[in-house]
């Protein structure tokens, strides 16, 4: 019966069940902090495990049946290897490997030519989060010389237990999309320490009041829903088929750049709107507290997973990075690109955390193309900013005509929308026979500017940054 319900409403939203299975499987997260907030809060930490990892799981079983064995299983055996290991490099090893290999096993056996929504996406969110696990229990065991600042943020000094793994596991407000947080920061929450001494009556005070972290909760979940609006309008307006379609080759090239760019645009709503509705939630468990800012007022992007202002003005592609899934970059600069730098370069370490990221996604050649593209672009961004920074004339030309710099940013915005979008064809269609159809249909513009930068630069950098001879006095 319901699942003929959820089958008829995903049907008059041009949706799949499984997209709307977790939409509301998302939204069942606010009854549940609420319900939280108001009876466990601050009460016995074990309780709190226990309804944490029961909500998770039965939201899991109602989403994949059967197929919550799978993060069961991972779940289980890392936290085997760490009661039998402990805080060692060679449980990072064994873990990285185990949850990596466990989860491209999952994509061999169910990928299909689309983005599916399976067990498997709340699996990659699930090995971030324990082979961070890991890591945060080694570093937990060195000096805190050792240590930079991020790493002694979430260091663990003691080994959870199991049902601290499982509820930090099935956390329902991030455990099918994410955001990613640190074991640390679960604890913390759990155990209350977002306290203060009240110093006139001497007894333990709440730094922050319930309605605080209610109402902020409430409009980052009120903003997903816009986004989900703007999602569904776009996708209805230019969905994915028309870039395959006769009529758009018949547009002209520029309109056809154009199109890519608002398509990629809207595209990444989809996952604009599920990070915002799943912060939210988390907001509202008030796992996002994140201090205050100099006025005294509660920060809550603990968690926060976008920048809205910075993603929709975006006018470099370190733009998009920087708001653009952040908790996934932070992972992935913390855990990977920092650990890499016995490398002894930045460029390799960059090329390394995107093979990372682009393997983490999956089998499909879309994604690594989509990485590899990233990659170049950042490297002709980096690269050529160094370059024309340099040149003072210029530089003193924009600073002494403000039309001219509005000017710039407008170009500047304008091609970061659109090669943005360009660089989303095979992220989104995955498969080299439909991205290719759309890549020639541009004339695979974006791969010759990019790829044959590196060569240009030589150029560049000879013209510009060439040697002038000193006047003799």
């Amino acid at each position: 019966m319901s699942n003929s319900i959820l089958l008829n409403i995903s049907e008059s939203l041009n949706a799949s069940e499984a997209a709307l299975r977790l939409l509301i499987s998302i939204l069942l997260g606010l009854p549940i902090a609420l319900l939280h907030r108001y009876t466990l809060n601050g009460k016995c930490p074990v309780c709190q495990h226990i309804f944490f990892a029961t909500c998770g799981v039965l939201i899991c079983l109602w989403n994949y049946g059967l197929n919550i064995l799978h993060s069961a299983a991972t779940v289980y055996v890392t936290y085997r290897v760490l009661k039998r290991l402990g805080g060692s490099s060679l449980s990072v090893i064994i873990i990285f490997i185990f949850n990596m290999a466990y989860l491209l096993c999952g994509y061999y056996m169910t990928s299909t030519d689309d983005y599916d929504i399976k067990w498997t996406m709340p699996q990659c969110v699930l090995a971030l989060r324990l082979i961070g696990l890991s890591f945060n229990l080694l570093d937990g065991q060195k000096s805190e010389e050792k240590l930079s600042a991020s790493q002694k943020q979430v260091a663990l000094k003691e080994q959870p237990t199991f049902l601290e793994i499982a509820a930090f596991t099935y956390f329902p407000g991030s455990f099918l999309v994410g955001p990613q947080f640190s074991m640390k920061r679960y604890l913390d929450y759990v155990h209350g320490r977002y306290t203060i001494i009240d110093k006139d009556s001497n007894s333990v005070k709440e730094e922050i009041e319930l309605h605080d972290c209610i109402i902020p909760g409430i409009s980052r979940m009120f903003l997903g829903f816009i986004y989900l609006i703007c999602y569904q309008l776009g996708t209805s307006y230019i969905p994915n088929q028309y870039l395959l379609s006769a009529e758009f080759q018949e547009q002209t090239f520029f309109k056809r750049l154009f199109i890519i760019g608002f398509w990629g645009h809207v595209n990444l709503y989809k996952y604009i709107c599920c990070w915002l509705l799943a912060e939210g939630v988390c907001t509202t468990f008030g796992l996002t507290y994140n201090g205050k800012n100099k006025d005294g007022r509660p920060l809550w992007n603990g968690c926060e997973n976008v920048k809205l202002l910075k993603f929709e003005t975006a006018s470099h592609f370190n733009d998009y990075i920087l708001s653009f899934n952040i908790n996934t970059n932070t992972w992935c600069a913390e855990y990977i690109y920092k650990r890499l730098k016995f490398l002894g370069s930045k460029i390799y370490s960059q090329f390394f955390t995107l093979v990372f990221l682009a393997v983490w996604h999956g089998f499909h050649s879309g994604y690594y193309l989509c990485f590899f593209l990233e990659f170049m672009i950042m490297f002709a961004e980096k690269d050529l900013t160094q370059i024309l920074t340099k040149q003072q004339k210029l530089q003193s030309l924009l600073k002494s005509h403000p039309a001219l710099q509005i000017l710039t940013r407008i170009l500047m915005m304008m091609h970061t929308f659109v090669f943005m979008g360009y660089s989303l064809i095979c992220f989104i269609f995955l498969s080299y026979p439909r991205y290719n159809h759309v890549y020639s249909s541009v004339y695979y513009c974006g791969h010759i500017i990019y790829l044959t930068y590196p060569f240009i630069s030589v150029l560049i950098k000879k013209f510009f940054l060439k040697k002038r001879p000193k006047k003799l006095e």
